[in-house]
Formats: structure tokens, sequence, C-alpha cells
């Protein structure tokens, strides 16, 4: 489900520009040799806020379409994370929004959450997931460089990528206590199963980075 935004000139943006100038958040795809896919990965910040509805959207209809579970991540919490510094962001080179993830702490700093990967159906199946997941994951060891790094999912994908960064699976018992964290699985689909095995299980499977390991 697309938003219906006015037109927006991309000519004056920052983050297009600063993409010329620094090569190190670029990443390319070559679909066609003729016609490459090139996109700027980078952290957001104030000025990706215009997007935050779109991303909400898309993350819903994603899931919708896919028929799984989904934590809810309101508006609200993504403008949150985007003004602490605590989401990434990425884009073609046109403009066009490609992208998302963002990170929470929990515990005290004890643990860090990687969750609300997106990417727009046009930009999939570039590698362009695969290049937000490390991107998030390097900010998360930047901010919380003592945090043990976990992520709940269903999807192959994700697990695999998890696996090249370091994450191993472990039992819920190895993640976060924090309410609050369980609390944003309320709005997923697949809650009473969560509920029923109190917290111990669900469909998700658990995943874990931690520091000491590596």
């Amino acid at each position: 489900m697309k938003t219906q935004e006015p037109p927006v000139d991309f000519s004056d943006k920052d983050f297009l520009s600063a993409s010329i100038l620094d090569k190190t958040n670029l990443f390319s795809h070559n679909q066609n040799p003729e016609d490459p896919i090139e996109f700027w990965v980078e952290t957001a910040n104030s000025d990706h806020i215009f997007w935050v509805q779109e991303i909400c959207d898309m993350t819903l209809s994603s899931a919708l379409a896919r028929g799984t579970g989904i934590s809810g991540r309101s508006p609200e919490l993504l403008k949150e994370k985007i003004e602490k510094g605590e989401a990434v962001i990425a884009f073609a080179l046109d403009g066009r929004w490609a992208g998302f993830s963002f990170i929470s702490s929990w515990d005290n700093g004890r643990f860090v959450s990687n969750s609300g990967l997106i990417v727009a159906p046009e930009f999939r199946h570039t590698g362009l997931a695969k290049n937000i997941k490390r991107k998030i994951f390097e900010l998360s060891r930047q901010k919380y460089p003592e945090a043990s790094i976990f992520s709940l999912t269903t999807g192959l994908a994700v697990m695999k990528m998890n696996h090249e960064l370091g994450f191993e699976p472990v039992t819920y018992s190895e993640l976060t206590t924090d309410d609050v964290f369980w609390e944003n699985c309320k709005s997923c689909v697949n809650c009473p199963i969560l509920s029923s095995k109190e917290r111990k299980n669900c469909l998700c499977t658990a995943m874990l980075y931690d520091p000491k390991k590596h």
C-alpha cells in the first residue's frame, strides 16, 4: 500500500550529494549490466522523517501479503528511532526510498534488538536487505559495543543473514526479560501462541550475537 504524497524534488537532498563524495555508503546491484542499480545506505536523521508513514504502510502491507505475524510499529516510534540515530535508511540514487531498519536497547543496554527490516517491493532480490542488515548490525555494535544483539524472525533469508554476521540460534530464555519488549508482540497475529507458551517460544526463531564470543 503506497501513500499518495505529492511529488518531491530530490535535487537538493543532502543524502544524494553526499553519496557522490563518500563511496563507503554506496551499494550497487547489477540486475542488467546496462542498467545497474545503486543504493545509498546510511544512518537515518531528522531529514528522513518525511518517509515514516511510507515505511509503516509498506511494512504492514508486506506482512499482510505474506500472511505472517508482525509486531506493530507506530509512526511515532519510528520517528523517535530516527531522531535518536538508531535507524538505517536506504535510497536508490534517483531519490526513491528503498529500505529501512532500526535498533532498540533493553535491560539498561545489556541487549539490543535489530528490528523492522523492510525493503520496498521494486528493490527486493537485489541484495539490498543484506546490506541494510549489515549496516544496522554495525550501528548496533557502534552504539552498544558491550550489548548482546538479538533478532526474532520467521524468515529464512533473515536467519541466513544473521548467521553470516555471527548470530546463533538460542532459546527465548537467553533474550531480554524486559516486559516492554514483549508487549510489542501483542499486535502480532501469533501473540496467542507466545502467551500460551509463557514467552518460552513461539513461531519466530530467536538468534543472538554475543560480543564476548567474537
